[in-house]
């Protein structure tokens, strides 16, 4: 029963994660607002999209079986995360944290299942 809620948590959190990465790679207008509003660069925007795809496949590496690495990267989205949710904070910009909250609860849930695991 623990694989079955690990492995659901974790395969959405590799699609959020995924989709979130495209998203940023292809500088989708959402994306550039959004990170205007906070005062990210949009130079910024490739390289975000690049942690969150690297977290995505070290996610799906877990899940393959190389748990270490799974690990690692839930715990690298969860401090992305934080430091995403932080930048809406410092910036009062609170019309959309939940979207950063809620791939900071995939990725803790992501982290707490995989440890568990």
């Amino acid at each position: 029963m623990l694989f079955i809620a690990y492995a659901a948590i974790t395969v959405a959190t590799i699609a959020a994660n995924a989709g979130m990465a495209v998203a940023d790679f292809a500088k989708a207008r959402f994306v550039l607002a959004n990170s205007a509003e906070v005062g990210v660069p949009a130079s910024w925007v490739p390289y975000l999209g690049a942690l969150k795809a690297a977290g995505a496949a070290g996610l799906l590496l877990g899940l393959l079986g190389v748990p270490h690495i799974g690990i690692a990267a839930a715990a690298g989205l969860v401090l992305f995360f934080v430091g995403a949710v932080a930048v809406h904070v410092r910036t009062q910009v609170f019309h959309n944290l939940a979207f950063p909250g809620g791939y900071l609860a995939l990725a803790v849930a992501s982290l707490v299942l995989a440890a568990a695991h």
